[in-house]
């Protein structure tokens, strides 16, 4: 595993920040870690790292403990902070080569810096100091930062803030790309980035790991409920509707139109086009909705 966490706590007085929490993270899998402000995820994460030690516990990031072997853990680990901390007297090219100084990389400083310039979208703007770039900017530069190493796990705490719609969609699809052979735990407030980009959600409250699993398995577990809606260029009744299989409700609106609610939306749609097939129903629209990764974050953190 990338990444084995066990029993791992922080304690802060007498506030419990993280609690005894576990998991394992492998490579090759991009994780959603979420949770309320002041859940512990930042905590977590920084602990993780070697930033931060633990009251208890222990982890290990690519075989290495985060206390006893900190160093090997963060030569591994790519970190971008919430905060991104830079040095804006710098300029971008300038600020690679001195992060790139500090990881020892020698004569492949060149070539790689090259590289995560490209990778991120940073060529217009990599002959700018970094206190003149927009925030969408600064953040590249921040996810640059923590690639110049090409490390095995990336560690990322809100890294689309302040992307425009065209940066968002680059960086997302670059954090798609570097999940196919790295570990990555992305932190994030936008639950619809979590639902295009993450294979597993964890989700902290009150230092605990509450929910742990794919969205999938995580939506029905959570009841997976939702609804098809659908019009049909015959009318139909709603006994007929019924004894389509997992439909649990029906709803009558305008026309012939129709809600179906299910536990099983995917199900319930092959059931459906089952049905019109069968009984000769010409169906003109089919739309589905079911359970959100927001509806249940919110259920299980209110």
């Amino acid at each position: 595993m990338s990444i084995k966490v066990s029993a791992l706590t922080k304690i802060y007085g007498e506030q419990k920040a993280v609690d005894a929490i576990s998991f394992e993270l492998k490579k090759g899998e991009i994780t959603g870690f979420l949770g309320p402000n002041g859940a512990g995820k930042s905590t977590t994460m920084k602990m993780i790292t070697g930033y931060l030690p633990p009251t208890s516990g222990n982890a290990t990031v690519c075989g290495f403990d985060i206390v006893k072997e900190s160093l090997e853990v963060r030569k591994r680990v790519g970190y971008l902070p919430e905060s991104n901390p830079l040095y804006y007297d710098m300029y971008v090219k300038e600020f690679l080569e001195f992060m790139a100084g500090v990881h020892h990389l020698g004569k492949a400083a060149p070539k790689r810096i090259a590289e995560v310039i490209e990778m991120t979208g940073l060529t217009p703007e990599s002959r700018k100091k970094l206190g003149a770039l927009s925030n969408g900017y600064k953040q590249r530069v921040g996810l640059a930062h923590a690639l110049i190493h090409d490390p095995e796990v990336l560690i990322l705490d809100e890294p689309t803030t302040g992307l425009d719609p065209n940066q968002l969609a680059e960086i997302r699809q670059l954090i798609k790309s570097l999940g196919k052979d790295k570990t990555v735990v992305l932190s994030t407030h936008i639950m619809q980035e979590v639902e295009a980009l993450c294979d597993r959600v964890m989700i902290i409250n009150k230092g605990k790991i509450i929910a742990d699993d794919k969205l999938s398995v995580l939506q029905q577990a959570g009841g997976n409920t939702g609804y098809l809606q659908v019009s049909f260029g015959e009318p139909v009744t709603t006994e007929e509707l019924m004894q389509i299989g997992g439909v649990s409700r029906t709803e009558a609106l305008e026309g012939n139109y129709w809600r179906l609610h299910t536990a099983e939306v995917e199900a319930v749609r092959k059931n459906l086009l089952q049905f019109a097939l069968i009984n000769n129903r010409n169906i003109l629209s089919l739309q589905s909705n079911s359970q959100s990764l927001e509806t249940i974050f919110r259920d299980l953190t209110k």
